[in-house]
């Protein structure tokens, strides 16, 4: 293995591993050694994960291995504090070595910040300078591209062991990929909140997301009457346009309903609550306190990837390697409710959702708008998932079904369970969409694969 170094945080064992995987995956197989390494020649990214175990078990090289693929896009992986910090982890390791890998552009993985974009830009990628350049770097940041940075890693770092997975949201989609392409690595898969709408399309996911975000805006609203007045009070005074963020990003009304991505999470509403409680000093003013958190709430700075690749994670160039552009299909779904607009009262908040205006008002996107405009426009994608191997599919997969999910709409997801081979779905209305950061989702999880005798082959 390529081992960095370990250490020890409370009840947690941790080691650093680190190795080169090509930039460019198209056209090679990660199983071929002597490929990868020419396409590693060509350029490369730094992979990184971490293998976390109790301290009892930390020479236990014979315990299965699970591996997490993390939400998103754009996210690294958990940095736990302790067992109880990320709950599924505390449980976890009673059974398994824990892969933490840093998706590639984030966390240790050659993160893609604002000051790389830039460079991209100036350098060119494969002979390509400008938003195009920047463009087609960032076309290999996505799934199929994740996939086979892991399946390389299984194969070179862990001799091709079996594993079983836990997808968190878009991981869930990324497991779905690799399922699609590489069967033959899991023993058995975990979802949370993480089943795609299949065949994939934008289109039809924000028109549903639209629908589950009115309806937890009516639950806020019910919950706490009288911070409907003090929304439309402060989008009545960043409506005369001189108010700014401690960074010097314009306060907007678009960036105040951007407080609403956090409703699909315990506790978002309280989180906004309690940010409202204290918006004004004295005078009638907006408070430096109020404007340092809505900065810190609504900002990108260090998961630029989240909003940049958000759309894109929805296209899917299937054999052709071509499809629709999405070209801001979350927008455009926002124009056919006019309740959305920054005019209406009482004031409606977005959810999980790319707009314009964020790589226009948010300084740490505005290295990313030359290329987000044109992967808004670009129509070709790499393919990411094969339905009809979906439906033969044989490894076992366990799935929680958020009911209530404002991001990944369960209606959907139960539609693409039904068309997956070797599917079980758990469907609760008892958790939001970060259900799985207690103990309780990844047990359960795990409970109903056993009873079925799916970890039988690891003695669970």
């Amino acid at each position: 293995m390529t081992f960095l170094l370990s250490s020890h945080v409370p009840g947690l064992y941790v080691e650093d591993h680190a190795l080169p995987v090509p930039i460019d995956w198209r056209g090679v197989d990660p199983h071929d050694q002597k490929a990868v390494d020419a396409a590693i020649d060509k350029g490369s990214l730094t992979f990184f994960y971490r293998v976390v175990t109790s301290p009892a078990n930390k020479n236990r090289d014979d315990l299965p291995l699970l591996v997490f693929f993390q939400g998103g896009p754009g996210g690294q992986s958990p940095r736990p504090l302790n067992p109880g910090s990320d709950g599924w982890i505390g449980e976890a390791i009673k059974h398994f070595r824990v892969i933490l890998p840093d998706q590639r552009g984030t966390g240790r993985s050659s993160a893609v910040s604002s000051k790389v974009i830039e460079r991209i830009g100036h350098d060119g990628f494969e002979g390509v300078s400008g938003a195009r350049g920047q463009a087609d770097y960032l076309h290999r940041f996505f799934a199929d591209s994740i996939v086979r940075d892991m399946e390389y890693m299984r194969v070179h770092e862990f001799g091709g062991r079996r594993w079983v997975s836990e997808g968190q949201s878009y991981g869930g989609f990324i497991i779905l990929s690799y399922l699609s392409t590489f069967p033959e690595a899991f023993i058995a898969c975990f979802t949370t909140g993480g089943i795609a709408s299949l065949p994939a399309d934008a289109d039809t996911l924000y028109a549903h997301t639209f629908d589950k975000l009115m309806m937890k805006m009516r639950i806020f609203y019910d919950r706490y009457p009288q911070d409907e007045k003090i929304l439309a009070d402060i989008a009545d005074r960043l409506s005369d346009g001189d108010v700014r963020l401690p960074n010097g990003d314009p306060a907007t009304v678009e960036r105040l309903q951007n407080l609403g991505s956090g409703f699909g999470m315990k506790p978002g509403f309280e989180r906004v609550h309690w940010l409202l409680d204290t918006a004004f000093d004295g005078d009638g003013n907006l408070s430096p306190g109020f404007l340092q958190n809505l900065q810190t709430m609504t900002g990108s700075a260090g998961s630029e990837l989240y909003w940049t690749l958000q759309e894109g994670i929805y296209q899917d160039g299937g054999e052709t390697g071509t499809t629709t552009p999405t070209n801001w299909a979350a927008q455009r779904e926002c124009r056919r409710h006019p309740q959305m607009s920054v005019e209406a009262r009482p004031l409606m908040l977005t959810g999980e959702m790319a707009f314009p205006w964020m790589f226009e008002q948010d300084s740490s996107l505005a290295a990313f708008r030359g290329a987000e405009e044109l992967l808004q426009e670009d129509s070709h994608w790499g393919k990411v998932y094969d339905l009809d191997r979906l439906k033969a599919n044989t490894v076992p997969v366990q799935a929680a079904v958020y009911q209530e999910d404002m991001y990944v709409p369960s209606e959907l997801s139960l539609k693409t369970l039904e068309g997956l081979g070797g599917s079980h779905a758990w469907v609760t209305n008892e958790f939001q969409h970060d259900g799985v950061h207690g103990d309780v989702v990844f047990r359960h999880l795990l409970r109903e694969a056993s009873d079925r005798g799916d970890l039988a082959e690891i003695g669970l």
